[in-house]
């Protein structure tokens, strides 16, 4: 079945609960969690907090090793042991995806938990990149628990492949 890609997303916190929010996408509204410390304008690395703002919606990446490629129409990348997120301010590569060997450093994107499976990627911080803006922030899947992100959006598994059918590359993301 074909379907037709969502324009905007909205993502919202829930009043009261600034780690717990609501996606609304044409008329699905799909329970959220955010970044510890709720949606922040001056979002900086490390302190918890899901960016506020209008945000494309770049790739997705996912486990071919755990699911097959799920019905999209975004740009799709594999993940691998050897693909990481740098984080480090003081490098070049700061907010982008790499390749790292075991022993160097990034955050994985092929963890032991299921929280990576899919990793919708968005434009956060990536035009201009300013170092210490936050880096990392995807919607990817929820924690068992609900528990909060370190500012990323996220959600149930069936929840992103029903998400997942209507996101295109023109899709955008409205945060706050």
């Amino acid at each position: 079945m074909r379907y037709t890609a969502f324009s905007l997303l909205k993502v919202a916190a829930r009043p009261g609960m600034r780690s717990r929010g609501v996606l609304i996408a044409g008329r699905l509204a799909i329970p959220v969690v955010l970044g510890r410390t709720g949606i922040r304008a001056n979002k900086h690395e490390g302190d918890g907090a899901t960016p506020r703002g209008r945000f494309r919606l770049r790739r997705l990446w996912w486990r071919a090793d755990r699911s097959p490629k799920p019905a999209t129409l975004l740009p799709t990348a594999r993940i691998d042991r050897r693909i990481a997120w740098c984080e480090d301010p003081g490098d070049r590569h700061y907010n982008q995806w790499i390749r790292r060997e075991s022993e160097q450093g990034g955050d994985r994107l092929k963890r032991t938990d299921h929280l990576y499976d899919f990793i919708i990627e968005i434009d956060h911080n990536t035009r201009p990149r300013i170092a210490g803006r936050g880096s990392a922030v995807f919607l990817h899947l929820a924690r068992a628990n609900f528990g909060p992100t370190a500012g990323c959006v996220s959600m149930t598994k069936s929840a992103m492949l029903q998400l997942l059918r209507r996101l295109g590359p023109r899709t955008r993301i409205i945060i706050g």
